[in-house]
C-alpha cells in the first residue's frame, strides 16, 4: 500500500515512524519547508531534519528533536564571540547545517540533498519537499512580526498569535515528486502536527491542495481532549478564533478531508464531525512508544480500508 503523509514537527515525525515501520507500506513524506531559516550563515530545516533523524534512528528521543548523544561544542564557541545562540544547533546537527548550505551553493535542489542525506543515513522511506522554493511562516504579535523561529524558540510560544503569513507561498512552485506521491497514493494522511504552520503551508503550495482534494484523504488530529501533545497549536487556534479541539480541526480541514482520526478521549465529539460530512474513527492517539506510532498508523489503514 503506497501511503503518503504529509507531517511537520514532532508529531509529525511520530506519525512517520508508525508507517515506516509496517510491513506492506510504501511511505512517502512531504516534510514542512516553513519553519527553515538561516542560522549563522546556514540553512536549517527543522522540519525535515527532525523527519530524517527519527526515521534513520538518530532522533534525541528524551526531547523529540535534535540529535542523541549531541555535544554544543560550536555552539559555545559562537556564544563565547559574541553570537545569539538561542537557537540550539548541536555539533552533529553543525555537520549537516554546512553540508546542506554549501551543496545550496553548489546549485543543488532542497529536494536533491533531502534525499541524499536521507539515503546516506539509512532512511528507507521517501522524505520529499512540497516546493523547492523558499517558503517562511510569519507570525505576528504584539510587538510586530516575528520569524517562526523567533516566535517558536526565541520567545518560547508565549506572545498572542494575531495573524499567520507565509511570505513566498504566492509563487512556490510544488516539487513533481510531491504532487506524483498523492496522485499515486492509496491513502493521504495529515500527521498529528499543527494544522496552522505545519500542514497549511503544504497545502498552500500551488496545486497541492487540489491534489489532496483529490485523494483518498484522512487527518488525525494533533489535540487530544482540548489540548495538543506539544507545541503551540491549541493556543494559536484560540487565538485566531479557531475551535482548539478535534472538531475545530475538522472544521479547520473542511473540504479536504474524506475522513478524520480522533482519540478515543474525544469520543464526543465523532458525532459533529460527521455531521460535516466526514468519516470518523476513535483509536488512541497519543504515540510514546514505537509500539504506539505502529498500533495508530495499522489502525488508520484498517479503518480506511
Amino acid at each position: 500500500m503506497k501511503v503518503t503523509l504529509l507531517a511537520g514537527g514532532v508529531g509529525g515525525a511520530k506519525m512517520a515512524e508508525g508507517f515506516d515501520g509496517l510491513e506492506g507500506v510504501e511511505l512517502s513524506v512531504i516534510g514542512n519547508i516553513a519553519d527553515d531559516a538561516a542560522f549563522h550563515g546556514l540553512w536549517i530545516s527543522p522540519d525535515i531534519d527532525t523527519l530524517t533523524y527519527s526515521l534513520a534512528g538518530r532522533i534525541d528521543r528524551a526531547q523529540g528533536w535534535g540529535v542523541a548523544d549531541e555535544g554544543h561544542r560550536a555552539l559555545g564557541v559562537l556564544k563565547e564571540l559574541g553570537a545569539e545562540t538561542w537557537m540550539t544547533l548541536g555539533d552533529r546537527d553543525f555537520g549537516l547545517h554546512i553540508y546542506r548550505s554549501a551543496a545550496l551553493a553548489r546549485g543543488q535542489s532542497r529536494s536533491e540533498i533531502a534525499a541524499h542525506v536521507a539515503r546516506v543515513f539509512g532512511v528507507k522511506s521517501e522524505i520529499l519537499l512540497p516546493t523547492d522554493d523558499v517558503v517562511q511562516t510569519r507570525v505576528r504579535v504584539a510587538d510586530g512580526w516575528l520569524s517562526f523561529q523567533e516566535y517558536f524558540v526565541r520567545e518560547q510560544c508565549r506572545p498572542e498569535v494575531l495573524e499567520l503569513a507565509y511570505d513566498g507561498i504566492e509563487s512556490a512552485k510544488p516539487t513533481d515528486a510531491a504532487l506524483n506521491a498523492i496522485a499515486e497514493a492509496d491513502i493521504v494522511v495529515l500527521a498529528p502536527s499543527n494544522p496552522l504552520v505545519s500542514i497549511t503551508p503544504i497545502l498552500e503550495v500551488e496545486g497541492l491542495r487540489d491534489a489532496v482534494r483529490a485523494a483518498k484523504t484522512v487527518a488525525v488530529s494533533p489535540l487530544i481532549a482540548g489540548k495538543v501533545v506539544k507545541g503551540p497549536a491549541d493556543r494559536m487556534m484560540k487565538s485566531l478564533g479557531l475551535r482548539a479541539d478535534a472538531l475545530g480541526v475538522a472544521e479547520y480541514y473542511k473540504g479536504v478531508l474524506d475522513h478524520m482520526v480522533i482519540d478515543t478521549q474525544d469520543a464526543g465529539l465523532a458525532e459533529g464531525i460527521m455531521a460535516l460530512g466526514q468519516g470518523c474513527t476513535m483509536l488512541p492517539t497519543l504515540m510514546t512508544e514505537r509500539a504506539e506510532k505502529q498500533a495508530l498508523a495499522a489502525g488508520i489503514l484498517e479503518a480506511l480500508a
